[in-house]
């Protein structure tokens, strides 16, 4: 049984960071292709940074570009998002998901989810 566990997230003040990490069990873990996605209240799940399968190629969404970054641990299954100058709109629930194919910014390209970790960030 697949199942990808992300932790780190919590309250923080705007400007400050978090490192979220994404733990993957049941599936070999270093074929796939690992993103993050977020989805505030109200609003729909949008894609924030996904990493290819051996970890040359990282890529973000506009609004967090230069402010995250995405890398992975094939060795130890794990994925993390280091989020950096955290502004107010960041505040979401943060999951990460695995897809077998390349690289995608759509959710639905994804095949495993895990449950999310909630990010508050205050102004």
């Amino acid at each position: 049984q697949v199942q990808l566990v992300e932790s780190g997230g919590g309250l923080v003040q705007a400007g400050d960071s978090l490192r979220l990490s994404c733990s993957a069990s049941g599936l070999t873990f270093s074929i796939y292709t690992l993103g993050w996605f977020r989805q505030a209240p109200g609003k729909e799940r949008e894609f924030v940074a996904a990493i290819t399968w051996a970890g040359g190629r990282t890529y973000y969404a506009d609004s967090v570009k230069g402010r995250f970054t995405i890398s992975r641990d094939n060795a130890n299954n794990t994925m993390y998002l280091q989020m950096d100058s955290l502004k107010p709109e960041d505040t979401a629930v943060y999951s990460c998901a695995a897809r077998g194919g390349g690289v995608n910014s759509n959710a639905r390209a994804y095949d495993y989810w895990g449950q999310g970790t909630q990010v508050t960030v205050s102004s």
